[in-house]
């Protein structure tokens, strides 16, 4: 035995490669058979059998596109958690090693009731009003705007909303499943019971009928843009004092429509398309014709030449209309050209407007922003100030979500962005699940995931502001809704905060370029109140208690919106 052992040996010596060779498919087998193992066990008494597997698959083969693609955001979410060293989040948010799942409520239930029994036509919910059943030629249209189609899934609340959400004045359906939009009914109406189709969304609606049209006037929100074409319609406005200088190009347009000035003027590459009679007016905003004095629009209506339907203002009262030409005035941007001396804080709970207000405070200043955090969506559009260190000094103001006394006090003055919690845990949710300007699942909003959202960030909300009107040392509180309702003076007033000089014609910029890259798009807004009545119950607690702080503070307390009713 001993002489053939001798031989292997003196072979292996000899060829150490082979020797290597062996001992690796050594380890291989060894490998395989471990695996089998493991399948083998998966596969006993208390695994899943073929028949559970087969269901799971074809379960998965119907999820949703939506579902995918929120699954895979959150994936990538998980990942870049994992990389990075920052985390904000409420502090009492730590891991317990078991979830905290209520039994036996159903928060199905509210969103079932708000759905049920609702007829659109009975309704007149400030959204919109139902106007009455219309002919629609498929020749010429009634509602001449965009359109789109479902016939799986629509709603009258999907269609007003589409239409609301690009600044129509008008929402109609019809055969059940197309949604027309409009700024004019340009058709006779007819009986109502040609529009006698049912949604094929929602059955207790009716949705038009075969060349009908169930039209409704829509109720359009301060800032919503009302557009025509690729335009969008800013309003009717007195004639300037100085009309050469506030709009230094003009011509007489034969047939004048609404397209000929707004194309005249996109080729001039002028901002402003502004209709008088049957002259054209092309220009930027400035403080001589700002947009900020709006008339009625009565006082505008005279009839274009070229198009009875539309209305091109006169000699004293114009129409004015945003074109897609780009305000250039307020695109540049660059880091402080010295290090600055004092660290600003633009702070706010997440949801609540941080960086839309980045992307203003950016334009307005011509500085970057930095964030206390990194995100690389963040820099790729455009936040160049993302990639630096929060202390560089190179940026004018800095973005932060945290609160806590030690987290506060390293800075020397902040900007507290407040925003209705109400609307910022949704926005918030949504960002969660759906990125920047994405959506979260249905899955995710019926699931368990936004009862226990809201009951770890409700209170956070509040924490935030009150560490912030506690421990900081300067502070500015700005509201959300405020900031929208009154861009210019409340903009001004940051960029004051900031100690820089104020450019008024770089502020009438701001306001054409506000929405920037990260408005969400209103075709998934929810068709239901997402917030059950214990949930609301826990939230308006806190806004009172935020409100008493602020006037604690001799500051004006939150919007009335926010109070609760």
């Amino acid at each position: 035995m001993a002489k053939p052992l001798l031989k292997i040996q003196r072979y292996f010596r000899r060829k150490p490669v082979r020797f290597f060779s062996l001992i690796l498919l050594y380890l291989t087998a060894g490998s395989l058979v471990f695996l089998h193992s493991g399948f083998v066990g998966d596969s006993g008494p208390g695994a899943r059998g073929g028949r559970d597997s087969a269901v799971a698959l074809e379960m998965g083969s119907r999820t949703s596109l939506s579902d995918n693609r929120g699954l895979g955001i959150m994936r990538r979410v998980f990942k870049e958690t994992h990389r990075s060293g920052r985390r904000y989040g409420p502090p009492w948010m730590k891991k317990t090693g078991q979830d905290t799942e209520r039994k036996g409520e159903d928060y199905t239930r509210n969103w079932n009731r708000a759905l049920k029994g609702r007829n659109a036509k009975d309704m007149d919910d400030g959204r919109a009003k139902y106007i009455g059943c219309y002919i629609d030629d498929t020749q010429k249209r009634a509602l001449r705007g965009v359109s789109f189609f479902d016939y799986k899934k629509m709603t009258v609340f999907r269609c007003q909303d589409n239409c609301a959400e690009r600044g129509y004045m008008y929402a109609g359906l019809e055969f059940g499943a197309e949604c027309y939009c409009g700024h004019k009914i340009q058709a006779p109406n007819c009986s109502e019971s040609e529009c006698s189709m049912e949604c094929k969304g929602e059955k207790s609606n009716l949705c038009g009928g075969a060349n009908r049209l169930s039209i409704y006037r829509l109720e359009l929100s301060q800032e919503s843009a009302r557009r025509y074409g690729s335009a969008i319609f800013k309003g009717c406005f007195h004639r300037p004092d100085n009309v050469t200088l506030a709009l230094p190009f003009s011509a007489v347009i034969l047939n004048m429509s609404v397209d000929k000035c707004v194309d005249m003027c996109t080729e001039r590459e002028k901002s402003l398309a502004v209709l008088a009679g049957d002259r054209c007016h092309c220009g930027f905003p400035t403080s001589l014709f700002s947009l900020h004095e709006q008339e009625d629009e009565k006082m505008c209506l005279h009839h274009c030449h070229g198009e009875e339907f539309e209305s091109c203002g006169n000699n004293e009262y114009f129409v004015v209309y945003q074109t897609q030409v780009p305000d250039n005035r307020c695109m540049d941007r660059h880091f402080l050209p010295t290090h600055a001396k004092q660290l600003v804080a633009l702070a706010s709970f997440p949801g609540a407007g941080n960086t839309w207000a980045r992307h203003l405070i950016e334009l307005a200043t011509g500085f970057y922003t930095g964030s206390y955090y990194f995100d690389g969506s963040l820099y790729n559009k455009g936040f160049k100030g993302e990639r630096d260190h929060w202390r560089s000094g190179r940026t004018i103001c800095i973005k932060t979500h945290e609160s806590g006394k030690k987290e506060i006090e390293a800075f020397d003055s902040g900007i507290v962005m407040i925003r209705n919690p109400y609307k910022a845990l949704m926005a918030e949710f949504n960002r969660k699940y759906g990125g920047h300007i994405g959506f979260a699942s249905q899955a995710h909003w019926r699931g368990k995931e936004w009862p226990e959202f809201v009951k770890n960030y409700a209170p956070w909300w509040a924490s935030h502001t009150l560490d912030w009107l506690r421990y900081g040392k300067n502070v500015q509180v700005v509201h959300f809704e405020e900031l929208k309702r009154d861009l210019f003076s409340r903009l001004k007033g940051m960029v004051q905060f900031l100690g820089l000089k104020v450019s008024e014609d770089r502020l009438l910029c701001v306001e054409g370029q506000k929405d920037g890259n990260f408005k969400r798009s209103g075709l998934r807004k929810l068709e239901y109140d997402p917030y059950t009545l214990e949930m609301r119950a826990i939230i308006n607690e806190l806004i009172r208690t935020v409100d008493a702080a602020l006037k604690k503070r001799k500051m004006s307390g939150v919007p009335g919106e926010y109070m609760p009713r």
